[in-house]
């Protein structure tokens, strides 16, 4: 029950003491969540009231199956980008639209559940921290750029690539609406203003409240200004999303990237704010089940994707959030506002809305990462500056797959060609290491090559790990008479590198130098035993530690005792692997 179900941990726990940290915390957010979610759904091309519901029934489902305390869950920028660009790239009128989005939450659930109960959070391990950073850092730039037709009053059609929402804007700079554009940009002084000033103040509320009195007072709707218009009032009625299968083969794409994205978002805030907590609760199988579950029961009430809020989460921090339960009173915050207050949003300008996205989406923007990789890591660097402007150039999902494949290559890369130490004795001691930092403390033998291998042997590094040795060896001409290979960060050895070893091994051998292997894992020599090497390097020639191998070449002696029942124990762990 407690692992399919975490309510009943955390609530078997809770302390009645909380309720009223939880209950601040939970209007807090919903407060926030309001307006949000209606500007959110207005970027993802839906009506102001799925945003509400996306704000409801998901948050509710969260509560029963979430691992976090904190996480705020609803729609965010990112998600609602990518449901615009995934869902406008298809021939769709308004309702069909609406239907397609509600569908598109249903697919991104089961996908997300479905990744959950076959525990592959580890997938999301892949997308590395600079192609996160640069991926939301140009997300951030094009949702903020895609408000223009609000911040400026104009109309433009939906794009997904900075030059081309820039370019739209310039062509239609002769159309600007002074009083749209004067009421998003005071709404975004406003809310930047009183966020520096105290950021558990409501200053987005403030900021809706003001825009629909202005609106109303001094009629500026006479002015052309755009404004939300008739909100239905009341809850959604229970239905099944139409499935599309001719729309689902256009838009699985998007639906996966929803799903990963959405997913990839949830975990680092979560994570990000037990390291503030000091806290282990997340579980990120569960959350890819909890997301799941709270999008498909979504698509039922007519709520388009979601996922965990940046904003909203830290608002539900900082305000002393301690269970689940703060998303139970921001969900009833939201079912108040759908049945009695969506008369009241009749006047909300939508420059208004597309100055809470402007604000709110501005801080994901983090160039301050970037600079310290341009420092630091040149290679992550070009990875990150690369997957930031694919995001902006190319698009958005072309942009994190481009990202991914990067990283992916830059750690093939790595790998294929690791760090090859040559060691040496340190003067009176038994510690031995590399000649390169410690050159004027190495007693360095002409006679012996001691040499460390700082990866995994596998396919894509064998012609390296041969070529190098081969290299050193013809360097120092008929002087080496044995080598030593310290093992002790190779944690893996697949057939393609047993096969080169055997035959390294044996070249080596032809050539009357002798070939030890040191320090070797337990992992490491049941490898060695169940791929035939150790019919080559028989167990008096592997040994626990450098300075043995070492002893053993200059006296010729039987290996130590401790030496001798690793190699057995090793032994006969690789003749079971064998079936022997």
């Amino acid at each position: 029950m407690r692992r399919y179900l975490p309510f009943v941990q955390w609530f078997a726990d809770y302390s009645y003491k909380d309720i009223p940290k939880d209950v601040l915390a939970g209007f807090t957010v919903g407060i926030v969540l309001v307006p949000q979610a209606m500007a959110y759904a207005m970027l993802a091309g839906l009506p102001p009231e799925i945003g509400l519901y996306a704000s409801m029934i998901p948050l509710l489902v969260y509560v029963l199956l979430g691992t976090s305390g904190s996480l705020a869950i609803g729609p965010v920028a990112m998600d609602s980008l990518l449901v615009a660009i995934g869902l406008g790239a298809l021939t769709l009128g308004d309702g069909e639209y609406v239907a397609m989005a509600i569908f598109l939450a249903l697919i991104v659930g089961v996908i997300q559940l479905l990744m959950g109960i076959f525990r592959m959070g580890f997938l999301v391990n892949f997308i590395s921290k600079p192609v996160i950073s640069a991926f939301t850092s140009g997300a951030a730039l094009i949702i903020m750029f895609s408000q223009l037709k609000y911040l400026l009053g104009i109309e433009m059609g939906r794009a997904s690539r900075l030059h081309d929402l820039i370019w739209q804007a310039f062509v239609k700079a002769s159309f600007i609406n002074v009083v749209d554009l004067m009421i998003g940009v005071l709404g975004i002084v406003l809310i930047v203003l009183l966020k520096r000033w105290n950021r558990r103040f409501p200053g987005i509320l403030l900021a809706v409240v003001l825009g629909i009195l202005a609106v109303y007072l001094f009629e500026l709707d006479t002015y052309n200004v755009n404004i939300v218009g008739s909100i239905p009032a009341g809850l959604p009625a229970i239905k099944i999303p139409a499935i599309n299968l001719t729309a689902f083969v256009e838009i699985w794409p998007f639906a996966i990237t929803l799903a990963l994205v959405g997913y990839l978002e949830a975990v680092s805030i979560g994570k990000g704010i037990e390291e503030k907590t000091e806290e282990d609760r997340l579980d990120p199988n569960q959350e890819f089940v909890a997301l799941g579950t709270s999008n498909i029961a979504g698509s039922l009430f007519s709520a388009y994707p979601v996922t965990a809020s940046f904003s909203r989460s830290a608002i539900a921090y900082e305000s002393g959030a301690k269970s689940n339960f703060t998303g139970l009173f921001a969900a009833l915050l939201v079912l108040v506002t759908l049945l009695f207050l969506t008369p009241v949003f009749y006047f909300l300008p939508k420059s208004i809305l597309a100055s809470i996205i402007v604000v709110s989406v501005f801080g994901l923007i983090d160039l301050a990462y970037a600079k310290r990789l341009w420092r630091l890591r040149k290679d992550e660097f070009i990875v990150w500056i690369i997957t930031f402007l694919a995001t902006l150039f190319i698009g958005i999902v072309e942009g994190i797959f481009i990202g991914v494949l990067l990283a992916l290559l830059l750690m093939v890369y790595r790998t294929s060609k690791p760090h090859i130490a040559i060691l040496g004795r340190i003067r009176n001691s038994d510690y031995y290491k590399n000649i390169d930092r410690f050159s004027e403390e190495i007693e360095l033998r002409e006679d012996l090559l001691i040499i460390r291998f700082d990866a995994q042997l596998y396919f894509g590094n064998t012609s390296y790990f041969k070529n190098q040795l081969y290299r050193i060896i013809d360097e120092n001409e008929n002087k080496i008479k044995a080598v030593i290979l310290n093992a002790e960060a190779i944690n893996y050895i697949d057939s393609t590198a047993a096969h080169m070893l055997r035959k390294v091994i044996n070249d080596i051998k032809s050539k009357g130098i002798r070939f030890y292997i040191a320090q070797a894992s337990g992992p490491t020599r049941d490898i060695l035993f169940s791929t035939g090497i150790s019919d080559l390097v028989t167990r008096e020639y592997l040994f626990v530690q450098v300075r043995e191998a070492v002893e053993h070449f200059d006296n010729v002696r039987k290996s130590s005792e401790l030496s001798d029942r690793v190699a057995s124990q090793s032994n006969k762990i690789g003749q079971a692997n064998n079936g022997n």
